[in-house]
C-alpha cells in the first residue's frame, strides 16, 4: 500500500489513496478500473495544490506522476510533448542546455504539466506572457465516455478551453505540446529597491513592468499606517550573455513536522523587519541563477512541514485595475489589524493578456498571495471579512490555492462555471468543486 497522498497546505488533511498507472497506453483500462470500484476520481500530478481542488471526492485518485517521459522534442522549434506527469522542472533540466525556457512559469518548478494546464498558472509575466494556458498548443485528453481525444483551438476547442483551467474535471489530460520560449543564457539579470508604502509600489509598477520580462513584489504584511505596503520591488529578464546551466538541487529540508507552526506573530515581525532593511533603497542590478530568483522555497525540501499540523491556508485574490489600489489598502490593512499573515507576501500586477481558459484566475489588475497558519480564527475573523474586501472591489480567489471560499462568491467571480459543469467528465470530481457547485 503506497503512502496516502495529501494536498501542499495539509488543510483539509484527507488522505488520498493513490492509484498509480505507470505507462500511457494503459491509462483508458487504468482509469475504467478505479471508476469502476469507486464511482469517481480526480487526476493527482505533483501534489503542489494548496486546498482542495486535487483532493478528490471519493478520495481515490488517479496518480499521474509516473507518466514523466518526454515523447519528442524539437530543439530547433521549442517545441516538446510530454506526458501529462512530467514536472516543470524536468522540462527546464532538458531544455535549457538547449537554449530554451518555459514561456510562463509559477512559484514552483515542482508542479507538473497536468496539474500547470489544469490550474491554468500564471507567473511574473503575466502582462507579457500571460498564463501557462496561452502556450499549450494541443494537449491529449481521455473522457471516461468519449475515450481520447486531441485537443486544440482548432479540434474539440470547447473542451481545450475548459480543460485550461478546469481543475481537472472535463477529463485525464494524457499528454501535451507546449511551445517553449528561447534564451540566451540561464541566468537572470534582476534589479530591486525597497519602497516605502502601496503608492510607491504602483508608482514602481506603471513605470518598470512595460520595460522588463518579470515584475513582482515582496510586501510586509504587518506594515501599518505610513508604512502600509511597503517592501521590495524585483524586476528581472533573462541574461544577454552567460552559460545555459541547469540549477542543481538543493538539500536543505524540514525533516519533520512541527506540532505547532514556527510562524507566528512574533517570528514574523522579526523577519519581515530584517528582510525590508536588508534590501537596498537605490536600485541594486544583480545577476542570479535563475532558480532562487522563480522558486525561492524550492531550495527548501518539505518547506511546508514548517506551519505544524494543522497545516496553512493561502490566501490569493486579485481585483480589477479599478480597485486595486483601495481594495489591497483595504486588504493588508485587515490582515495588519488581525496580527497574522506570511514571511512570503506576493504583489503584482496582471496584465489583459486574455487566457483560453474558460475559468483562468488572472484578470486586469493586482494579485496579493500570502500564506496563514491554519486556525479557526482565520476561518472566522479575517478571511470573511477579506472575502467581502474581494467581493465589494468585483475580484476573486484563485481555485488552485484555496480552501474556503463559499459556492456564491466562487460562482459569482466565475460565471462561466456552469458551462465547464456541462462539460465535466461525470467520473470526476473534486472536493472543490462538491463544496462550491454543488
Amino acid at each position: 500500500m503506497s503512502a496516502p497522498l495529501y494536498s501542499w497546505g495539509r488543510y483539509p488533511l484527507t488522505p488520498q489513496n493513490g492509484h498509480a498507472c505507470n505507462w500511457i497506453d494503459d491509462l483508458t483500462a487504468h482509469a475504467k478500473g478505479v471508476i469502476a470500484e469507486h464511482e469517481t476520481s480526480l487526476p493527482y500530478g505533483n501534489g503542489r495544490s494548496y486546498g482542495d481542488s486535487c483532493l478528490a471526492a471519493s478520495d481515490q485518485v488517479l496518480d499521474m506522476r509516473a507518466l514523466n517521459r518526454f515523447i519528442r522534442a524539437d530543439w530547433d522549434k521549442g517545441i516538446v510533448r510530454v506526458e501529462s506527469g512530467v514536472t516543470l522542472e524536468e522540462i527546464l533540466v532538458a531544455a535549457i542546455p538547449h537554449g530554451w525556457f518555459l514561456p510562463v512559469t509559477p512559484g514552483t518548478q515542482f508542479a507538473t504539466v497536468g496539474g500547470a494546464i489544469a490550474n491554468d498558472v500564471h507567473g511574473k509575466n503575466h502582462h507579457l506572457r500571460g498564463t501557462f494556458g496561452n502556450h499549450v498548443m494541443r494537449f491529449g485528453l481521455l473522457r471516461h465516455r468519449d475515450g481520447a481525444l486531441m485537443c486544440s483551438p482548432g479540434e474539440n476547442a470547447r473542451y481545450y478551453a475548459a480543460t485550461i483551467g478546469g481543475l481537472g474535471l472535463t477529463g485525464i489530460i494524457s499528454w501535451a505540446d507546449l511551445q517553449l520560449m528561447p534564451i540566451r543564457a540561464s541566468q537572470i539579470d534582476s534589479t530591486a529597491v525597497r519602497f516605502a508604502n502601496l503608492a510607491e509600489f504602483f508608482s514602481l509598477s506603471t513605470e518598470l513592468d512595460h520595460l522588463h520580462e518579470y515584475s513582482v513584489a515582496w510586501i510586509d504584511c504587518l506594515a501599518k499606517g505610513a508604512n502600509t505596503g511597503r517592501g521590495v520591488f524585483i524586476v528581472g529578464d533573462h541574461a544577454r550573455y552567460g552559460s545555459l546551466e541547469v540549477g542543481n538541487r538543493s538539500n536543505l529540508k524540514i525533516p519533520l513536522t512541527p506540532p505547532v507552526s514556527l510562524i507566528n506573530n512574533l517570528s514574523l515581525r522579526a523577519f519581515n523587519s530584517v528582510y525590508w532593511r536588508a534590501h537596498p533603497g537605490q536600485r541594486t542590478p544583480k545577476r542570479t541563477a535563475y532558480e532562487p530568483f522563480f522558486y525561492p522555497l524550492d531550495r527548501v525540501r518539505h518547506w511546508n512541514r514548517i506551519y505544524g499540523r494543522s497545516g496553512f491556508q493561502q490566501y490569493q485574490c486579485v481585483v480589477p485595475e479599478s480597485n486595486s489600489e483601495v481594495a489591497m489598502r483595504e486588504l493588508l490593512d485587515a490582515i495588519a489589524d488581525s496580527g497574522q499573515g506570511s514571511f512570503l507576501a506576493v504583489l503584482k500586477r496582471c496584465g489583459d493578456i486574455a487566457s483560453p481558459g474558460l475559468l483562468s484566475f488572472p484578470m486586469p489588475g493586482t494579485s496579493l498571495a500570502l500564506d496563514f497558519p491554519h486556525s479557526d480564527e482565520l476561518i472566522n475573523g479575517l478571511f470573511p471579512r477579506l472575502d467581502a474586501i474581494v467581493r465589494a472591489a468585483g475580484g476573486r480567489l484563485y481555485p488552485a490555492k484555496d480552501a474556503h471560499m463559499s459556492g456564491s462568491d466562487f460562482r459569482q467571480a466565475y460565471p462561466a462555471w456552469e458551462r465547464l459543469e456541462a462539460l465535466r467528465d461525470p467520473s470526476l470530481m473534486s472536493r472543490f468543486w462538491k463544496r462550491v457547485s454543488l
